[in-house]
């Protein structure tokens, strides 16, 4: 059995970089445009607080994600519960509100998609494999549902 092509993302500006949360794709919701995935993300760890429009309003999502992972701000208490679910959320957006994105998914077949950066240890693989990859599953998930809804290809 061959080896399964394995697609390594990170960086916006590599090949997958569209991947990353940190891609310039706004997405909408909860009624409203967030500039990223990762402003919608981070900014749901103060849902329903004033620091969720705090996050939403970052210019970077760089900075999304620094006030995001900010411990002086009060986390909320069902984040460890929710915080995949709003993940799922926050990729089904994006990559449903941008036809180009979707294809780009859909393109990479049954590739292994995998976050790779020492950078963390659970979205991403750890640098070295031993992380959880947790993006990486759930956007071969979000890939899975989208071949799915759109029925056999032509």
């Amino acid at each position: 059995m061959p080896e399964p092509v394995v697609i390594n993302f990170y960086s916006t500006t590599g090949e997958y970089g569209c991947f990353s949360n940190f891609s310039r794709h706004a997405v909408f919701l909860k009624g409203k445009r967030w500039p990223t995935s990762e402003h919608y993300f981070q900014a749901q760890k103060f849902a329903g607080t004033p620091h969720e429009e705090g996050v939403r309003a970052c210019k970077r999502p760089a900075e999304a994600a620094a006030m995001g992972r900010d411990r002086k701000l009060p986390l909320r208490r069902d984040w460890e519960s929710v915080k995949e679910g709003v993940m799922a959320d926050a990729l089904r957006a994006k990559f449903t509100q941008h036809e180009e994105l979707k294809a780009i998914l859909l393109d990479t077949g049954d590739a292994v998609l995998v976050e790779h950066t020492a950078n963390d240890a659970y979205w991403g693989d750890g640098g070295d494999g031993s992380g959880k990859n947790r993006l990486g599953h759930l956007l071969m998930q979000l890939r899975a549902e989208l071949r799915a809804e759109s029925g056999p290809r032509a």
